[in-house]
């Protein structure tokens, strides 16, 4: 990659605004003003504090959707950086930075891609940004919104690319056509405070609550199917006791999670967490919380279009994945929308020194340019 490289440059500018979620920091009105030049139509669909960009130029079918966002996550000790996570350097080919990979990098990827794009043949179509600053956090007011938006007003889009960090060695490995729904529940058991001479004056929510977990721990909720593993049930935390060594607590609480696949529904796992403990425990409450259905998009064209573009930027045939946490997809999926993830290598999102190899830059640039065209010209 040449050190005046568009994609290269866009992704630096992008990494130093401190856009900690669900703050932009000015990362979509830099994004924008560079869509407006192509002649994008603007609209700034903004809520609760989260900044929303769609952007759309055309009006005719069929609709490709790129989407993405522009908050990181904290960046933990700055010390432990090797440079400041917000002044992005390259080191021995190397770019770091907060958002280097996740997902700063598929961002400016898209928007150089679409410049080179529109500078070539005419579309036969519409091309849209759907950006947000609200991905990382809770996630309700971004993308979730805005595909809540374009539902009520009849677009559906029949394709699109979310930038997500997807490939796992190296470049165009795997790309993401569908993730596990996520089901989540904050767990109370209410029981009888006491001393621990005592135990027949108490009630001890932990012994009461330990072969509920055992039960819940042990059970086989399916076995997948030849797109998704099986679904998985985790404990993420367990809290009792006052602290004191000689008293029994009168309350426990536990947050488990399931990562489900779609041989599994959110209400036939709750329906089956709730039958183990009645049976367990006397009085209990459940805050159950649900942060995405599963979805997988099937062979189609947009997947199609994608291996055909990474078999030639490339010359690997990427693997069709399912698996990983939520993202943003999971609300485009249904309005309808062939949905396929793609984007850098993921082994540092999140972590100390991020960073994403500058010569995928571009590589990433021509895979997503590539697609569109096969889609669109």
């Amino acid at each position: 990659m040449q050190a005046d490289s568009p994609t290269l440059r866009l992704t630096q500018e992008l990494i130093s605004r401190r856009s900690l979620t669900p703050d932009d920091a000015g990362c979509c009105e830099l994004i924008g003003d560079r869509l407006a030049m192509l002649g994008f139509a603007l609209e700034w669909l903004n809520q609760e504090g989260v900044t929303n960009l769609w952007a759309r130029l055309g009006t005719e079918g069929p609709l490709m959707v790129l989407a993405g966002h522009t908050d990181v996550v904290p960046t933990g000790p700055l010390d432990r950086w090797t440079s400041d996570p917000f002044l992005p350097q390259i080191r021995d080919g190397v770019l770091y930075g907060r958002g280097a990979a996740d997902m700063k990098s598929g961002l400016a990827a898209m928007v150089c891609a679409v410049e080179r794009l529109l500078a070539g043949a005419p579309i036969k179509g519409s091309v849209a940004f759907l950006v947000t600053s609200d991905e990382e956090g809770m996630a309700r007011h971004g993308t979730k919104y805005v595909a809540e938006v374009l539902r009520g007003r009849g677009i559906r889009p029949d394709y699109a690319i979310v930038g997500e960090a997807s490939s796992n060695l190296q470049l165009g490995d795997r790309i993401v056509v569908g993730r596990r729904g996520s089901l989540g529940c904050n767990l109370r058991i209410h029981g009888r405070q006491g001393h621990v001479a005592y135990p027949h004056k108490a009630d001890n929510p932990i012994h009461r609550l330990a072969p509920a977990l055992a039960e819940l721990v042990a059970t086989e909720w399916d076995r997948g199917n030849a797109n998704f593993p099986p679904t998985s049930f985790q404990i993420s935390n367990v809290h009792g006791g006052t602290g004191a060594n000689n008293v029994i607590p009168g309350e426990a609480e536990v947050i488990f999670n399931f990562r489900y696949c779609t041989e599994s529904t959110a209400e036939s796992l709750k329906a089956r967490v709730h039958a183990v403990l009645d049976r367990h425990l006397p009085h209990y409450e459940a805050d159950w919380w649900h942060t995405g259905e599963p979805f997988l998009t099937r062979q189609g064209k947009l997947i199609e279009a994608a291996q055909a573009a990474i078999g030639e930027i490339t010359g690997l045939r990427a693997e069709q994945f399912t698996g990983g946490g939520t993202s943003d997809a999971r609300f485009i999926a249904p309005l309808g929308t062939e949905v396929v993830e793609i984007g850098p290598i993921n082994d540092s999102i999140h972590k100390i020194d991020e960073h994403v190899n500058v010569e995928d830059l571009d590589r990433l640039s021509r895979i997503y340019e590539n697609t569109l065209a096969r889609l669109l010209q």
